[in-house]
């Protein structure tokens, strides 16, 4: 897990709320340091808020949407999540929004889901029939 946003206090309470669940978690305090770490750490999931200094939320999934390496990394938003955040987050490629104040049982809850549909469909039938559409999302 890779887990961007600005503000310590936050980037923490993410932190801990997804290491009690059995995560391990790095983070990053903007785009910038998460284009830099997100090669290194290879993630299975980002979470990105959306108003940060240097480069935002919405600039950096849209970076990782267009790096081949990063192309399907589940992305969740995690921020106030305002129309704008959304619709703009969409554009970009993003997989999730989770609005803040968020409850933790809410962030592990969608945490869990992307770690679902990144992991790659089982050939034989048995798992993967109903990817279809959420993969189309």
């Amino acid at each position: 897990m890779l887990v961007v946003d600005d503000n310590k206090v936050i980037r923490q309470l993410i932190r801990v709320n997804l290491e009690l669940e059995g995560f391990e978690v790095v983070t990053a305090a903007d785009g910038v340091e998460c284009l830099d770490l997100v090669h290194r750490v290879s993630p299975d999931v980002v979470t990105l808020d959306v108003v940060m200094p240097r480069l935002d939320g919405l600039q950096t999934a849209t970076r990782l949407r267009s790096d081949p390496r990063t192309r399907h990394l589940p992305v969740a938003i995690i921020s106030a999540c305002t129309p704008y955040e959304v619709d703009n987050g969409v554009a970009a490629g993003v997989d999730a929004f989770l609005a803040k104040p968020f409850e933790p049982s809410e962030l592990v809850r969608v945490v869990r889901q992307l770690l679902e549909r990144g992991r790659p469909p089982v050939l034989d039938g048995r798992q993967g029939a109903g990817r279809a559409e959420s993969a189309a999302g």
